[in-house]
């Protein structure tokens, strides 16, 4: 899965370079712009957002302030605050996919399509549902981890 995520988040790193390269050499050099190049670009920029979010919840590296730590002495109480931190993030998580759901089903219902290429934009619309369940089974696998840590910790120290 992570080669898979690397190679997927590289591809559209690149489709979105090349893209803005093209839009600006043919922009500002011949002065000729690419009718719906942006268009298109919108697509792989979103999906590389979103699964650039997805792939900081699979490392675990989303950026946190969490003051409590310095506080904290015990690798327990650390653990615990983990957990709390898995389980707030899990609550607002499916509060927004529901919230996500909601629009992808307006979205499936309405049929949008960009102005100039006609490309329907449900396909950017769906995006956030998939990086949201991706970011959510995430979540919950993290929280799983902490609570078995804890568990095996106390199970260890009795």
């Amino acid at each position: 899965m992570e080669r898979f995520t690397q190679c997927l988040l590289t591809a559209l790193i690149l489709i979105v370079a090349l893209g803005q390269f093209v839009q600006v050499v043919t922009r500002y050099v011949f002065q000729v712009p690419v009718m719906g190049l942006e268009e298109t670009i919108m697509y792989p920029t979103l999906w590389l957002y979103i699964f650039g979010a997805v792939n900081a919840s699979r490392e675990n590296s989303h950026i946190r302030a969490n003051v409590l730590e310095i506080f904290l002495k015990t690798e327990r109480q650390h653990t615990i605050l983990a957990i709390v931190g898995e389980l707030i993030s899990l609550v607002v998580g499916i509060w927004l996919l529901t919230w996500a759901w909601d629009y992808t089903r307006y979205a499936w219902r309405v049929w949008r399509e960009s102005p100039t290429l006609y490309i329907p934009t449900f396909y950017a619309d769906v995006a956030l549902v998939v990086g949201l369940v991706l970011m959510m089974a995430y979540t919950i696998t993290y929280l799983l981890m902490h609570v078995r840590s804890l568990r095996t910790a106390e199970g260890g120290a009795r």
